[in-house]
Protein backbone atom coordinates (compact mmCIF):
# COMPACT_ATOMS: atom_id res chain seq x y z
CA UNK A 1 0.00 0.00 0.00
CA UNK A 2 1.09 3.60 -0.76
CA UNK A 3 1.82 6.07 1.79
CA UNK A 4 1.87 9.32 1.55
CA UNK A 5 4.72 11.85 3.45
CA UNK A 6 4.88 15.15 4.30
CA UNK A 7 7.23 17.29 6.01
CA UNK A 8 6.33 19.38 9.22
CA UNK A 9 7.85 22.55 8.47
CA UNK A 10 10.39 24.37 10.93
CA UNK A 11 8.36 27.53 11.32
CA UNK A 12 9.40 27.73 14.91
CA UNK A 13 12.88 27.59 16.44
CA UNK A 14 14.30 24.05 17.27
CA UNK A 15 11.74 22.19 15.78
CA UNK A 16 9.96 19.80 17.48
CA UNK A 17 12.43 18.97 20.40
CA UNK A 18 12.03 20.92 23.64
CA UNK A 19 15.90 20.29 24.44
CA UNK A 20 19.12 21.95 25.13
CA UNK A 21 21.25 19.92 24.00
CA UNK A 22 19.63 19.39 20.59
CA UNK A 23 20.01 21.02 17.02
CA UNK A 24 19.59 25.13 17.95
CA UNK A 25 18.30 27.15 15.31
CA UNK A 26 16.48 29.91 14.46
CA UNK A 27 13.15 30.22 11.72
CA UNK A 28 14.13 31.54 8.72
CA UNK A 29 12.45 31.76 5.19
CA UNK A 30 15.92 30.42 3.96
CA UNK A 31 15.85 27.33 6.03
CA UNK A 32 12.22 26.68 5.38
CA UNK A 33 12.62 27.30 1.35
CA UNK A 34 16.08 24.77 1.59
CA UNK A 35 13.39 22.22 3.97
CA UNK A 36 10.38 22.31 0.93
CA UNK A 37 12.83 22.35 -2.04
CA UNK A 38 14.32 19.17 -0.57
CA UNK A 39 10.46 17.50 0.27
CA UNK A 40 10.03 18.44 -3.35
CA UNK A 41 13.09 17.04 -5.08
CA UNK A 42 12.72 13.77 -3.12
CA UNK A 43 8.92 13.26 -3.64
CA UNK A 44 7.30 14.62 -0.83
CA UNK A 45 3.21 15.00 -1.49
CA UNK A 46 2.86 18.06 1.14
CA UNK A 47 4.58 20.69 3.23
CA UNK A 48 2.54 22.43 6.51
CA UNK A 49 3.63 25.38 8.89
CA UNK A 50 1.65 25.31 12.26
CA UNK A 51 0.94 28.99 13.73
CA UNK A 52 2.15 29.35 17.05
CA UNK A 53 1.87 32.84 18.48
CA UNK A 54 3.78 32.43 21.75
CA UNK A 55 6.39 30.13 23.06
CA UNK A 56 6.60 27.84 26.08
CA UNK A 57 10.40 29.69 27.33
CA UNK A 58 12.96 27.77 29.55
CA UNK A 59 16.74 28.26 28.42
CA UNK A 60 15.94 26.83 25.05
CA UNK A 61 13.32 29.50 24.21
CA UNK A 62 11.31 26.90 22.80
CA UNK A 63 8.94 28.39 20.05
CA UNK A 64 9.62 31.70 21.30
CA UNK A 65 11.00 32.78 17.93
CA UNK A 66 8.41 31.78 14.83
CA UNK A 67 7.42 32.84 11.47
CA UNK A 68 3.73 33.57 10.38
CA UNK A 69 1.74 30.96 8.36
CA UNK A 70 0.56 32.24 5.93
CA UNK A 71 2.90 34.37 4.95
CA UNK A 72 5.62 31.90 4.98
CA UNK A 73 3.80 29.35 2.45
CA UNK A 74 2.73 32.10 0.17
CA UNK A 75 6.27 32.74 -0.36
CA UNK A 76 6.76 28.69 -0.93
CA UNK A 77 4.27 28.71 -2.86
CA UNK A 78 6.24 31.27 -5.48
CA UNK A 79 9.46 28.85 -5.52
CA UNK A 80 8.06 25.38 -5.49
CA UNK A 81 6.13 23.40 -8.37
CA UNK A 82 4.59 20.29 -7.40
CA UNK A 83 4.59 20.06 -3.51
CA UNK A 84 1.25 20.94 -1.57
CA UNK A 85 1.14 23.56 0.63
CA UNK A 86 -0.91 23.87 3.79
CA UNK A 87 -0.82 27.07 5.94
CA UNK A 88 -2.18 27.19 9.74
CA UNK A 89 -4.76 29.35 10.88
CA UNK A 90 -5.15 30.11 14.28
CA UNK A 91 -9.26 30.96 14.02
CA UNK A 92 -10.00 33.08 17.07
CA UNK A 93 -7.15 35.58 15.14
CA UNK A 94 -8.81 36.11 11.28
CA UNK A 95 -12.19 36.25 9.80
CA UNK A 96 -12.85 33.40 8.24
CA UNK A 97 -13.98 35.68 5.22
CA UNK A 98 -10.50 36.88 5.40
CA UNK A 99 -9.00 33.99 5.49
CA UNK A 100 -10.81 32.72 2.84
CA UNK A 101 -9.58 35.57 0.91
CA UNK A 102 -6.22 34.90 1.82
CA UNK A 103 -6.47 31.12 1.42
CA UNK A 104 -7.49 32.26 -2.31
CA UNK A 105 -4.41 34.35 -2.97
CA UNK A 106 -1.80 31.82 -2.52
CA UNK A 107 -3.84 29.76 -4.34
CA UNK A 108 -3.44 31.77 -7.08
CA UNK A 109 0.30 31.49 -6.56
CA UNK A 110 -0.40 27.81 -6.44
CA UNK A 111 -2.96 26.44 -8.40
CA UNK A 112 -4.49 23.34 -6.56
CA UNK A 113 -1.57 22.78 -4.28
CA UNK A 114 -2.89 24.81 -1.21
CA UNK A 115 -4.57 24.06 1.61
CA UNK A 116 -5.80 25.56 5.43
CA UNK A 117 -4.91 23.82 8.52
CA UNK A 118 -7.68 24.65 11.33
CA UNK A 119 -6.42 25.29 14.73
CA UNK A 120 -9.13 25.54 17.01
CA UNK A 121 -6.44 27.40 19.92
CA UNK A 122 -5.57 25.19 23.37
CA UNK A 123 -2.88 27.47 24.87
CA UNK A 124 -4.64 30.56 25.99
CA UNK A 125 -1.75 32.27 26.35
CA UNK A 126 -1.13 33.18 23.05
CA UNK A 127 -4.63 35.02 22.80
CA UNK A 128 -4.63 36.97 26.19
CA UNK A 129 -1.74 38.52 25.29
CA UNK A 130 -3.60 40.21 22.43
CA UNK A 131 -7.33 40.42 24.63
CA UNK A 132 -8.45 38.10 22.20
CA UNK A 133 -8.92 34.78 24.08
CA UNK A 134 -13.01 34.25 24.82
CA UNK A 135 -12.75 32.83 28.08
CA UNK A 136 -12.71 29.29 29.40
CA UNK A 137 -15.96 28.68 27.89
CA UNK A 138 -14.03 28.60 24.36
CA UNK A 139 -12.42 24.91 25.53
CA UNK A 140 -15.77 23.32 25.62
CA UNK A 141 -17.42 25.44 22.02
CA UNK A 142 -13.85 25.56 20.13
CA UNK A 143 -15.08 22.52 17.29
CA UNK A 144 -18.83 24.43 16.86
CA UNK A 145 -16.48 27.77 16.24
CA UNK A 146 -14.32 25.97 14.00
CA UNK A 147 -17.52 24.39 12.30
CA UNK A 148 -19.01 28.01 11.02
CA UNK A 149 -15.54 29.41 10.27
CA UNK A 150 -15.10 26.70 8.06
CA UNK A 151 -18.74 26.59 6.61
CA UNK A 152 -18.32 29.92 6.02
CA UNK A 153 -15.41 29.71 3.68
CA UNK A 154 -16.65 26.44 2.09
CA UNK A 155 -19.42 29.16 0.95
CA UNK A 156 -17.19 31.86 -0.01
CA UNK A 157 -15.41 29.55 -2.08
CA UNK A 158 -18.00 27.67 -3.81
CA UNK A 159 -20.60 30.50 -4.75
CA UNK A 160 -18.30 33.61 -3.68
CA UNK A 161 -21.18 34.71 -1.37
CA UNK A 162 -22.40 33.60 2.26
CA UNK A 163 -24.87 34.62 4.62
CA UNK A 164 -24.21 32.36 7.05
CA UNK A 165 -26.30 32.95 10.57
CA UNK A 166 -24.91 31.18 13.20
CA UNK A 167 -23.96 31.56 16.80
CA UNK A 168 -20.16 32.72 16.51
CA UNK A 169 -20.68 34.43 12.87
CA UNK A 170 -23.14 36.65 11.14
CA UNK A 171 -22.67 36.78 6.92
CA UNK A 172 -24.59 39.42 5.04
CA UNK A 173 -23.84 39.12 1.45
CA UNK A 174 -20.51 38.94 2.07
CA UNK A 175 -18.36 38.66 -0.85
CA UNK A 176 -15.13 36.90 -1.75
CA UNK A 177 -13.94 36.96 -5.68
CA UNK A 178 -12.01 35.61 -7.19
CA UNK A 179 -12.68 32.24 -6.03
CA UNK A 180 -10.57 29.22 -6.37
CA UNK A 181 -10.56 26.99 -9.64
CA UNK A 182 -10.44 24.20 -7.58
CA UNK A 183 -11.29 22.60 -4.35
CA UNK A 184 -9.10 24.34 -0.92
CA UNK A 185 -8.43 20.82 0.87
CA UNK A 186 -8.94 21.45 5.00
CA UNK A 187 -7.13 19.90 7.42
CA UNK A 188 -7.66 19.39 11.17
CA UNK A 189 -6.31 17.85 14.33
CA UNK A 190 -8.21 16.51 16.47
CA UNK A 191 -7.20 14.12 18.64
CA UNK A 192 -10.42 14.10 21.15
CA UNK A 193 -13.75 12.09 19.92
CA UNK A 194 -15.32 15.54 19.92
CA UNK A 195 -12.07 17.24 17.47
CA UNK A 196 -12.63 13.89 15.18
CA UNK A 197 -15.65 14.31 14.72
CA UNK A 198 -15.47 17.95 13.82
CA UNK A 199 -12.29 17.02 11.26
CA UNK A 200 -14.81 13.94 9.91
CA UNK A 201 -17.46 16.37 9.09
CA UNK A 202 -15.28 19.26 7.92
CA UNK A 203 -12.19 18.59 7.17
CA UNK A 204 -10.07 16.22 4.13
CA UNK A 205 -7.43 15.12 6.26
CA UNK A 206 -7.15 14.83 10.15
CA UNK A 207 -3.95 14.63 11.95
CA UNK A 208 -3.10 11.73 14.51
CA UNK A 209 -0.60 11.44 17.59
CA UNK A 210 0.62 8.06 19.45
CA UNK A 211 3.25 8.56 21.74
CA UNK A 212 6.58 5.96 22.35
CA UNK A 213 9.72 4.86 20.23
CA UNK A 214 9.29 2.39 17.61
CA UNK A 215 5.93 1.63 18.80
CA UNK A 216 3.73 1.04 16.25
CA UNK A 217 1.24 -0.51 17.75
CA UNK A 218 -0.04 2.50 19.11
CA UNK A 219 -1.19 4.02 15.83
CA UNK A 220 -4.18 1.58 15.29
CA UNK A 221 -6.73 2.74 17.98
CA UNK A 222 -6.25 6.37 16.63
CA UNK A 223 -7.11 5.51 13.29
CA UNK A 224 -10.36 3.57 14.31
CA UNK A 225 -11.57 5.99 16.19
CA UNK A 226 -11.54 8.85 12.79
CA UNK A 227 -13.20 5.52 10.69
CA UNK A 228 -15.73 5.08 13.06
CA UNK A 229 -16.12 9.29 13.30
CA UNK A 230 -16.54 9.13 8.88
CA UNK A 231 -18.61 6.33 9.62
CA UNK A 232 -21.35 8.37 11.62
CA UNK A 233 -20.29 11.66 9.64
CA UNK A 234 -20.93 9.57 6.40
CA UNK A 235 -17.68 11.22 4.86
CA UNK A 236 -14.07 10.51 4.46
CA UNK A 237 -11.44 12.12 6.58
CA UNK A 238 -8.38 10.91 5.77
CA UNK A 239 -5.24 10.45 8.94
CA UNK A 240 -2.04 11.56 8.84
CA UNK A 241 0.37 10.18 11.58
CA UNK A 242 2.39 13.34 13.28
CA UNK A 243 6.09 11.66 13.44
CA UNK A 244 9.85 12.17 14.40
CA UNK A 245 12.58 10.51 12.94
CA UNK A 246 15.61 10.19 14.63
CA UNK A 247 17.96 7.80 12.00
CA UNK A 248 21.81 7.16 11.46
CA UNK A 249 24.03 4.21 10.36
CA UNK A 250 23.14 2.10 13.40
CA UNK A 251 20.19 1.58 15.75
CA UNK A 252 22.31 2.49 18.99
CA UNK A 253 24.15 5.92 17.07
CA UNK A 254 20.37 6.43 16.82
CA UNK A 255 19.41 5.79 20.25
CA UNK A 256 22.62 7.59 21.32
CA UNK A 257 21.51 10.99 19.82
CA UNK A 258 18.22 10.80 21.45
CA UNK A 259 19.72 9.85 25.04
CA UNK A 260 21.82 12.85 24.89
CA UNK A 261 18.41 14.88 23.66
CA UNK A 262 17.01 13.59 26.47
CA UNK A 263 20.15 14.98 28.73
CA UNK A 264 18.82 18.44 27.81
CA UNK A 265 14.83 18.40 28.47
CA UNK A 266 14.12 21.67 29.02
CA UNK A 267 11.86 20.92 32.49
CA UNK A 268 11.14 24.66 32.47
CA UNK A 269 9.82 25.01 28.97
CA UNK A 270 7.54 21.57 29.43
CA UNK A 271 6.32 22.67 32.74
CA UNK A 272 5.09 25.97 31.02
CA UNK A 273 3.33 23.57 28.44
CA UNK A 274 1.62 21.68 30.99
CA UNK A 275 0.53 25.03 32.74
CA UNK A 276 -1.16 25.76 29.60
CA UNK A 277 -2.41 22.67 28.98
CA UNK A 278 -4.26 21.95 32.40
CA UNK A 279 -6.33 25.13 31.63
CA UNK A 280 -8.77 22.58 29.95
CA UNK A 281 -10.41 20.86 33.14
CA UNK A 282 -12.14 18.94 31.21
CA UNK A 283 -10.34 17.41 28.03
CA UNK A 284 -10.48 14.34 27.35
CA UNK A 285 -7.65 11.57 27.86
CA UNK A 286 -7.05 11.41 24.15
CA UNK A 287 -7.01 15.22 23.48
CA UNK A 288 -3.85 17.42 22.64
CA UNK A 289 -4.03 18.85 25.99
CA UNK A 290 -4.91 15.65 27.69
CA UNK A 291 -1.76 13.98 26.31
CA UNK A 292 0.42 16.73 27.16
CA UNK A 293 -0.33 16.47 30.68
CA UNK A 294 -0.14 12.60 30.75
CA UNK A 295 3.45 12.77 28.92
CA UNK A 296 6.75 11.37 29.50
CA UNK A 297 9.22 14.09 30.60
CA UNK A 298 10.87 14.01 27.52
CA UNK A 299 11.50 16.49 24.51
CA UNK A 300 9.01 15.54 22.57
CA UNK A 301 5.70 13.71 22.46
CA UNK A 302 5.15 12.59 19.16
CA UNK A 303 5.90 9.49 18.09
CA UNK A 304 9.75 8.48 16.84
CA UNK A 305 10.79 5.90 14.98
CA UNK A 306 14.55 5.95 16.23
CA UNK A 307 16.53 3.67 14.42
CA UNK A 308 18.62 2.69 11.67
CA UNK A 309 18.00 3.75 7.59
CA UNK A 310 16.92 0.49 7.34
CA UNK A 311 14.70 0.33 10.81
CA UNK A 312 12.98 3.26 10.09
CA UNK A 313 12.05 2.75 6.29
CA UNK A 314 11.05 -1.08 8.21
CA UNK A 315 8.74 0.56 10.69
CA UNK A 316 7.13 3.45 7.97
CA UNK A 317 5.94 0.06 5.81
CA UNK A 318 4.69 -1.53 8.59
CA UNK A 319 2.79 1.92 9.28
CA UNK A 320 1.17 1.69 5.62
CA UNK A 321 -0.58 -1.23 6.69
CA UNK A 322 -2.67 0.20 8.91
CA UNK A 323 -6.32 0.46 7.66
CA UNK A 324 -7.47 3.73 7.71
CA UNK A 325 -3.72 5.74 7.88
CA UNK A 326 -3.44 7.68 4.52
CA UNK A 327 0.19 9.28 5.68
CA UNK A 328 2.79 10.46 7.81
CA UNK A 329 4.26 13.85 8.53
CA UNK A 330 7.63 13.55 10.00
CA UNK A 331 10.11 15.92 11.56
CA UNK A 332 13.21 15.18 12.00
CA UNK A 333 15.76 16.46 14.93
CA UNK A 334 18.18 18.10 12.47
CA UNK A 335 15.96 18.93 9.52
CA UNK A 336 19.15 19.33 6.75
CA UNK A 337 20.65 16.58 7.37
CA UNK A 338 16.86 14.51 7.83
CA UNK A 339 15.75 15.54 4.60
CA UNK A 340 18.95 14.44 2.69
CA UNK A 341 18.94 10.88 4.60
CA UNK A 342 15.66 10.40 4.24
CA UNK A 343 15.17 11.04 0.41
CA UNK A 344 19.06 8.98 -0.11
CA UNK A 345 18.96 6.31 2.60
CA UNK A 346 15.45 5.51 3.94
CA UNK A 347 12.86 6.24 0.93
CA UNK A 348 14.61 3.95 -1.36
CA UNK A 349 13.85 0.81 1.08
CA UNK A 350 10.53 1.83 1.47
CA UNK A 351 8.32 -0.45 -0.74
CA UNK A 352 5.30 1.74 0.63
CA UNK A 353 7.30 4.64 -1.87
CA UNK A 354 8.18 3.38 -4.15
CA UNK A 355 8.90 4.90 -7.41
CA UNK A 356 9.30 8.03 -5.27
CA UNK A 357 11.86 10.58 -5.04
Amino acid sequence: MMMDVGVFLPIGNNGWLISSTSPQYMPTFELNRTVTLAAEKYGFDFALSMIKLRGFGGPSEYWDHNLESFTLMAGLASVTTRIKLFASAAVLTIPPAVLARMAVTIDAIAPGRFGVNIVSGWQKAEYEQMGIWPGEVHFARRYDYCAEYVQVMRDVWASGVSNHKGDFFTMTDCRVSPRPAQGIEIIAAGQSNRGMQFASEYADFNFISAGGINDVTQVRPHTERLLAANAAAGRECRAMLLLMIIADETDEAAMAKWDHYVEGTDIEALNWRDSQAAADVKAEAHSTVGRMIRSDRVPTNLMRLIGSYATVARQLDELATIPGLRGVMVTFDDYLIGMERFGTRIQPLMACRAGRG
